[in-house]
């Protein structure tokens, strides 16, 4: 019977120490943020996917020379490009990020050698379609100019 009591009082002493910790928490102010209508603000070093980066016209830094194909450890990246006639370099004619399988490592950027890709800010990428996360960044940089 005593253990019958002493259980009723540990359950009202556990009770009472919980609500006295719910009661300081609700004078504390708000840290959650009203998603739709306000955004986190990401911090500097925040690593979003990889994205080009335009010259003084608009056209991609990139020379193709598959530095960051090479270095990517998950085989995301696939760029392709064309030299055109009288041209002294190859032109970029297509690169695909599959961020399916991208661990955000950071060596493509690393090894890029001409500053021509960088980490975008972007973190509110959401789907249930594993096709919108193929990402065609020269389409993409087109579209950004416009």
């Amino acid at each position: 019977m005593l253990r019958y009591f002493n259980d009723i009082l540990m359950g009202l002493w556990s009770l009472i120490i919980g609500m006295g910790i719910t009661f300081r928490e609700f004078f504390k102010p708000k840290v959650t943020l009203l998603y739709p209508h306000q955004s986190v603000k990401m911090p500097a070093r925040y690593r979003g996917h990889v994205e080009l980066i335009p010259d003084d016209e608009g056209q991609p830094l990139c020379v193709v020379c598959g530095m960051c194909e090479k270095a990517c450890p998950s085989n995301c990246i696939s760029i392709s490009g064309e030299k055109p006639e009288g041209s002294k370099r190859k032109v970029l004619t297509s690169y695909i990020l599959d961020f399916t399988k991208c661990s955000l490592c950071g060596s493509c950027v690393d090894s890029c050698n001409f500053g021509a890709i960088r980490y975008t800010k972007e973190y509110n990428l959401a789907s249930t379609r594993k096709e919108d996360y193929h990402f065609d960044l020269l389409k993409r940089l087109e579209e950004s100019k416009k």
